[in-house]
């Protein structure tokens, strides 16, 4: 087994594995790799790194193993003939996974004599090895320390949350969650605006301003919610259901699908059944945290009144 401060193991060579290999070698690392097509690891090995002929010689090759496959039911399927060289390893274990499925792989890990520290990597391949790129991390505080200078060679930011072996792949999916329906909206905006002859390019300015001033809203919204204050004092859900059901509607018109929009004006219709009708949307975080349950009547705060900040450009 090579010192894990001059050598490290990369499994799965996808885009996210290769980058991951290739910011390794450019920092002076000696590179064992392993895919299970191993014509992936061709230009890695033109720049020096070892390819493993198995997962077992792969895992025995470095102190340190990155693991970069499609699932936790592909880290396991991998590492599982690998078990008995499992012992005295530190599994870096980069797969998107959920909490439990993390800490159940710590689990197993550790039965076998591993270390695992879940990462999630908040960057895409092009970002690895950047110093603005930036990594969770979350398992055993010593080998974190310990290991540092890999993880700062992948990403330059890294952060841990704890112990719990869960946490990074909690704070990775709650990223998830704002990165896949952001998305998907500009995505519905882009096929609404396609609908109606614009292109992508046309309404890139509009997008990204609105995208820019979430941030002030997210904020805003924020100290209330852990308040529990909903105050319909800035904005009404049932006006939210109002334009939510305008932009179903004009998509509608458009001919373009309505399963997204449709789904917000499902949630708004929710929360004004439930009662909150002149609360602030904001009470959807109730509903949404208690499905089935008539939302949270948190507390109101009339010392606000007068004196609140409008939190974005469409719930005026």
């Amino acid at each position: 087994m090579n010192s894990a401060q001059h050598s490290v193991t990369v499994m799965g060579l996808g885009p996210m594995g290769r980058a991951m290999a290739a910011a390794l070698l450019d920092r002076g690392y000696a590179v064992t790799v392993w895919n299970r097509t191993a014509s992936r690891a061709d230009g890695l090995v033109a720049r020096g790194a070892a390819l493993a002929p198995s997962p077992a010689e792969a895992v025995a090759a470095n102190e340190v193993v990155i693991l970069s496959l499609t699932d936790c039911a592909a880290v396991r399927a991998v590492l599982e003939p690998a078990a008995p060289a499992l012992d005295g390893r530190v599994l870096l274990n980069l797969t998107s996974a959920t909490p439990e499925e993390a800490r159940a792989g710590a689990d197993w890990a550790a039965g076998h004599g591993a270390v695992q520290l879940t990462g999630g990597v908040n960057s895409s391949p092009t970002g690895i090895g950047q110093p603005e790129s930036y990594t969770f991390y979350s398992g055993p505080r010593e080998a974190f320390d310990r290991h540092r200078p890999v993880l700062e060679a992948l990403t330059g930011r890294v952060d841990h949350q704890g112990e719990d072996p869960g946490l990074a792949a909690l704070h990775y999916q709650i990223g998830m969650v704002m990165f896949w329906t952001s998305l998907l909206g500009c995505w519905q905006a882009v096929a609404l605006a396609r609908a109606n002859g614009m292109t992508a390019a046309d309404i890139l300015p509009s997008v990204v301003e609105t995208a820019d001033s979430l941030s002030e809203t997210f904020a805003f919204y924020a100290e209330r919610i852990d308040a529990g204050v909903h105050l319909g004092d800035v904005d009404r859900l049932a006006m939210g259901l109002a334009s939510a059901d305008h932009v179903l509607r004009t998509n509608a018109d458009a001919g373009v699908d309505t399963a997204l929009p449709a789904a917000v004006v499902a949630l708004f219709r929710r929360g004004v059944e439930a009662g909150r009708g002149v609360d602030s949307c904001s009470a959807l975080v109730e509903l949404l945290a208690k499905p089935g349950k008539q939302p949270f009547a948190g507390p109101t705060d009339p010392g606000t009144e007068g004196r609140v900040r409008h939190p974005g450009p469409f719930l005026r």
